[in-house]
């Protein structure tokens, strides 16, 4: 059996994201939108997720937890943990060496945590776009010494991407590369595209929601049942080893 997954989702922690898609609201549109698997991946932190957390048990889904990093070359990569703690523990570390650029809300956007009835909490007071001191080379190594796993991010878009930066895709521990579409393209010149060559790593796709109306746009199937993937039952927290495996059997 095949479940819908989306492991690339922004709340209202993201600067560039919209002060409506709580943690809570996101779950529910996912759940709504037939997504089982979720993850939420603000900029450079999770501080919203022990919402999530709670919001996901709440609407019957498997959580995934983490953030969408963004290395000293301006490369996005998302950092997926099963374990809610570890993902907090990395957020901590990642924060630690993030640009110490102070946020301006009214300039760049708001950048708040909130409990699982959104209310907010606090707010973070450094930019969370800004790059980590942590390289492309580096990223794949700190996230395992957590427990996690990497995704490089939007890999065929224009922008804060491993072939916006590079190039080309490079080699690395990557536990699949997302993608617009899949099979992937980039410009070959102002009018010409060409396939991607993603050196045979796994493909997925997710939404990368911003805002309420862009949750469940790309989701893309685990080969997996949702009992695999979740032993424990629903309110769980998530199989990592069960993870990989489904993530393996993903179009290259």
């Amino acid at each position: 059996m095949a479940l819908l997954a989306d492991f690339h989702n922004h709340s209202c922690l993201s600067p560039c994201g919209s002060l409506e898609l709580s943690p809570r609201r996101l779950a529910e549109i996912a759940a709504a939108r037939g997504v089982k698997a979720l993850a939420l991946t603000d900029h450079n932190s999770s501080l919203n997720c022990p919402a999530f957390a709670k919001a996901c048990a709440h609407f019957g889904l498997i959580p995934v937890f983490g953030m969408e990093a963004t290395t000293s070359e301006e490369i996005h990569v998302l950092c997926l943990f099963t374990n809610l703690q570890a993902s907090l523990d990395f957020g901590s570390y990642a924060y630690s060496i993030l640009l110490p650029f102070l946020n301006n809300p009214e300039k760049t956007g708001d950048q708040v945590f909130v409990d699982e009835d959104d209310n907010i909490e606090g707010e973070v007071e450094y930019y969370l776009v800004n790059p980590l001191e942590l390289s492309i080379d580096e990223i794949g190594a700190k996230a395992g010494e957590y427990g996690g796993i990497v995704i490089p991010a939007h890999v065929d878009r224009f922008a804060f991407s491993m072939t916006s930066q590079l190039g080309a895709i490079v080699k690395g521990p990557w536990a699949a590369l997302e993608c617009v579409r899949i099979p992937p393209l980039i410009a070959f010149d102002s009018q010409q595209t060409r396939p991607l060559d993603t050196l045979g790593y796994p493909l997925t796709t997710s939404s990368d929601a911003h805002y309420p109306e862009h949750v469940a746009r790309r989701p893309f199937k685990l080969d997996i049942e949702p009992e695999e993937l979740q032993p424990g039952g629903p309110g769980t927290e998530a199989d990592m080893d069960a993870l990989k495996r489904s993530l393996e059997k993903r179009p290259r």
